[in-house]
């Protein structure tokens, strides 16, 4: 008689859900390297976790609004995991990073390379290496969700993106890590936006402020700037830019 399959426990499962948020879900597969690696630590199969994540992406309303249904073989625990983090995005990425670290015995400021010899030892230091496994957690979920495209020029290169907040990180402590509150935009398209220099609004098009006005014979701009408003960005398989961030962008940052 086959062996029964040990069932998936939660731990595993949130690891799983860290996964499902890392990796662009047009390259869940069973070889990719991340699958690869995280199916030995927490001992499963990579051909299991890639299942565990395509359960996790039939939950998800937007690849639903996509055509994309994801895995129909889902567990109570599936989506027990699912409705606990979903919303608690700050939650998630601690504990789930912890959880990695907890599977390969390996100190959470080592595994994620956080230099930690200038921080005082206690309350000060597990505040930094959290701040910081936040910030990389969002980053990798924000510029996956994007496929490793800035969503206003098209750029693929991994070292010139970064994921911008819409509400900036020190206006809304809530909606820091929350995916919805972030954009991929290599590094002059998130300067100016942070600036106000472009929005983005509820409809998902750019606009370029009229601060530009002045440099319309400028070519540069014209190139970089100008040739984009109206423009729709490239959207993300999940994790839609939330239209309240949008118009909290347009209202506040953006120079009218």
């Amino acid at each position: 008689m086959a062996a029964k399959t040990e069932l998936w426990t939660k731990e595993q499962t949130i690891v799983a859900l860290n996964l499902y948020c890392k990796i662009p879900f047009n390259r869940v597969s069973s070889t990719h390297p991340d699958i690869v690696r995280i199916a030995k630590v927490i001992g499963r199969s990579p051909n299991s976790v890639k299942m565990k994540i395509g359960n996790f992406g039939s939950f998800d309303p937007e690849l639903k609004r996509k055509g994309i249904v994801g895995l129909g073989n889902t567990s109570k625990l599936d989506k027990e995991v699912w409705n606990e983090f979903n919303n608690d995005w700050n939650t998630l990425a601690f504990e789930s990073e912890v959880l990695i670290s907890k599977f390969t015995n390996q100190p959470l400021e080592k595994r994620i390379e956080i230099n930690v010899e200038d921080i005082p030892l206690g309350k000060e230091r597990l505040t930094t290496i959290k701040q910081r496994v936040n910030q990389s957690f969002f980053r990798s979920t924000i510029i996956s969700s994007y496929n490793l495209k800035c969503c206003i020029s098209g750029l693929s290169i991994a070292d010139f993106l970064e994921a911008s907040h819409i509400i900036p990180w020190n206006k809304d402590e809530k909606n820091r890590l929350n995916p919805h509150n972030g954009l991929c935009l290599s590094l002059l398209y998130h300067k100016a936006f942070d600036k106000g220099f472009i929005t983005i609004t509820n409809e998902y098009k750019i606009k370029i402020s009229k601060y530009f006005n002045d440099f319309k014979k400028d070519t540069a701009i014209s190139d970089l700037f100008l040739k984009f408003d109206k423009q729709k960005i490239i959207l993300p398989d999940r994790f839609l830019p939330s239209k309240e961030f949008l118009e909290y962008h347009h209202e506040h940052i953006f120079k009218k």
